[in-house]
């Protein structure tokens, strides 16, 4: 691992870990208050992991379908969310994508469920909203349309990706674009 990327990934967990403290210590109001929540339109949003007490904001909110995309074994993950999700009513799908090496077919089975739950609100989450920002940046970019400039600016209110996550990027536009 080169120099550069290691530096990047320490300055991405420090401010990712001053993130989650900071958003645990203030109190929660609604959906804002949740660790990077970015509304996305009337039937997705995105942010970084829920408290047990915010998936019933979510909930409220009229979310049907929340979608993980964080591993079970993420550092901030709640052990009992598919239960929580669940007994309030909405539906749970994990899709544990490895921080070190997203993958085509995790991106494909995104679009999958996204495409499956189109018509119902989602709620779409990682550990910080990073993972998560990524994919919505591709499925809006290449599923629905969206301009590349408008699609980038979501993703970058969030973070810049680093050196891996450029090349799934990368990686993912070529292949969809090469695809019949």
């Amino acid at each position: 691992m080169k120099i550069k990327s290691i530096l990047s990934n320490i300055v991405l967990y420090g401010r990712s870990t001053w993130q989650i403290v900071k958003s645990r210590l203030q109190p929660k109001k609604g959906l804002n208050d949740i660790l990077n929540y970015r509304y996305i339109s009337d039937r997705l949003a995105t942010s970084g992991q829920p408290t047990a007490e915010e998936f019933s904001l979510i909930y409220h909110a009229g979310y049907q379908t929340v979608l993980n995309l964080a591993p079970p074994n993420a550092s901030n993950a709640l052990p009992n969310e598919p239960a929580i999700v669940s007994g309030l009513g909405m539906d749970y799908i994990n899709i544990p994508v490895v921080w070190d090496s997203p993958t085509l077919a995790d991106f494909t089975k995104f679009c999958d469920v996204m495409q499956a739950h189109r018509e119902r609100p989602i709620f779409v989450h990682c550990a910080m909203n990073m993972r998560v920002s990524a994919f919505v940046y591709l499925y809006r970019r290449l599923i629905m349309g969206v301009s590349e400039p408008e699609a980038y600016q979501l993703m970058t209110t969030i973070w810049h990706p680093n050196e891996t996550w450029q090349q799934f990027i990368e990686n993912a536009i070529a292949s969809y674009s090469s695809s019949p």
